[in-house]
């Protein structure tokens, strides 16, 4: 079955084609171009960035589980009226604002466990690829100047709006926007170079000084990495119009070549029910989230566990069942664990790990359908307890079945979950008091048995007791 991707643009699910020229196997294909609307770092971001971000890094882990190869760029927006105006605010440069928020960026997306990608361009590093863009829109006479600022006239460039399905009612050539964003409602022709303000950071440039709009930043980055039309371009909704719309315009406009082959859009995310907002106080960054005792797994669950075309209600009783979702993973790896029966794997083993690997493909292969894969998670354990029940299943046969999470695991990033450092638990100490909490309840000192497990559990140590002894796991 081959993977089919719905395509923002064609309105479609299309088959996933690297290059854009079909292959006859997925080794002969050129690396897969990705390019993802990354955060502009002028605060924390929130839990709905992290749908998108968390989205980003289920597509590129399933294309590698696949076969393809990957060549991902993510930016960071360094350079925006939102940076600027917080760098002012604090009465710090625009270098020193932006980088504090880079590395607060890059530690929520390890705690989160997404992977590092292949390019992360800052916007203030491509200001010679947006001059190359403006000066060729400029020589095809789509770009007018006003007051020191440069603009794109959108009637000049007949596509626009086809991303966004724009009416052509709602389009305003010759009125202009210098904010970096605004609404659907009324498009108008946008600031490709802004003319100095005083106090704010410019560039030296052929066509004055000035710095970037918002736009021609991303468009310039996947220029300056990838030279030419790229396979996916990933971003939230919100991001279609007009950023989306605009990147499509002065990148085909300037160098008469397709820009994107599929574009590819996450649903917004609500909490409990209601949009995100500061007013009605469930915004919520990462960071808050775990210092309200939440698990970094948990939330990554959560936030990968429904399809990127639907949205997502992100509730604190959906925190819960994905921490009881995860503790049914970890009960059944202890139970694996326990095995000793020897002897090699057997034939019905095999076939349900055959079975589930091909119905995790097909789900994920048919638009990343995570949730259709994850109940075949579910299936497969419920499966693999019932050998375990039987006591057919055998060591060797345990050992098959890890290796086959392990494998699903490369997409997911939620059952062997070790981001960050180590987590400094004193293995010997834990096991001492679990043999002091043993001798407790047999001498019948009950309260220094429960002090010992609910000490263990402060320190986010779970302890189960089994017919075969006590076991314990760390909560993540």
């Amino acid at each position: 079955m081959a993977l089919r991707l719905y395509n923002t643009l064609s309105g479609l699910a299309e088959e996933f084609v690297p290059g854009g020229v079909k292959k006859e196997s997925i080794s002969e294909y050129p690396p897969a171009s990705i390019y993802s609307c990354g955060p502009t770092v002028y605060g924390y971001a929130h839990i709905g960035n992290f749908r998108t971000f968390a989205f980003n890094d289920l597509l590129r882990r399933y294309l590698k589980f696949r076969g393809y190869r990957v060549d991902h760029a993510m930016n960071i927006t360094d350079v925006d009226d939102k940076t600027i105006a917080g760098a002012a605010r604090e009465g710090v440069s625009l270098s020193e604002y932006t980088a504090r928020y880079t590395s607060i960026f890059f530690e929520d997306l390890a705690a989160l466990n997404i992977e590092p990608v292949e390019h992360n361009p800052r916007a203030t590093e491509s200001i010679d690829a947006m001059i190359d863009i403006v000066s060729r829109l400029n020589e095809k006479g789509i770009v007018y100047e006003k007051d020191g600022s440069l603009y794109f006239s959108i009637a000049k460039f007949e596509p626009y709006g086809r991303l966004s399905r724009l009416d052509t009612r709602e389009v305003k050539s010759g009125l202009r926007y210098d904010t970096d964003e605004y609404s659907k409602e009324d498009a108008r022709d946008f600031a490709l170079w802004k003319a100095p303000r005083e106090g704010e950071p410019y560039w030296d440039t052929p066509f004055g000084r000035g710095r970037p709009g918002w736009h021609i930043e991303c468009s310039a980055m996947v220029r300056r990495i990838f030279g030419g039309t790229i396979d996916i371009h990933t971003g939230g909704v919100d991001l279609i119009f007009p950023h989306h719309e605009n990147e499509i315009a002065q990148s085909e406009a300037a160098y008469g070549e397709p820009f994107v082959r599929r574009w590819i859009h996450v649903e917004h995310l609500l909490v409990e029910g209601s949009k995100m907002s500061k007013s009605l106080g469930n915004f919520y960054t990462l960071r808050d989230l775990l210092e309200k005792g939440h698990s970094p797994r948990a939330i990554r669950y959560l936030l990968v566990s429904a399809h990127y075309r639907k949205q997502l209600n992100f509730t604190f009783e959906g925190l819960a069942q994905a921490d009881s979702a995860l503790a049914r993973i970890d009960n059944f790896l202890l139970r694996l664990g326990e095995i000793r029966t020897g002897g090699d794997a057997n034939e019905e083993s095999a076939g349900l790990i055959a079975g589930f690997i091909e119905r995790f493909t097909a789900d994920m292969d048919d638009d990343l359908n995570v949730s259709g894969a994850l109940g075949r998670l579910f299936e497969f354990l419920h499966e693999v307890n019932a050998l375990i029940d039987r006591g057919a299943l055998s060591k060797a046969d345990a050992g098959r079945v890890i290796d086959a999470l392990r494998r699903v695991d490369t997409v997911l990033g939620v059952i062997f979950f070790t981001p960050g450092e180590d987590d400094g638990i004193d293995v010997e100490r834990v096991e001492r008091l679990i043999e002091e909490r043993r001798e407790s309840k047999k001498s019948k000192n009950f309260a220094r048995a429960d002090e010992i497990r609910a000490t263990l559990e402060a320190e986010g140590i779970i302890l189960e007791d089994t017919k075969d002894g006590t076991r314990w796991k760390r909560k993540r």
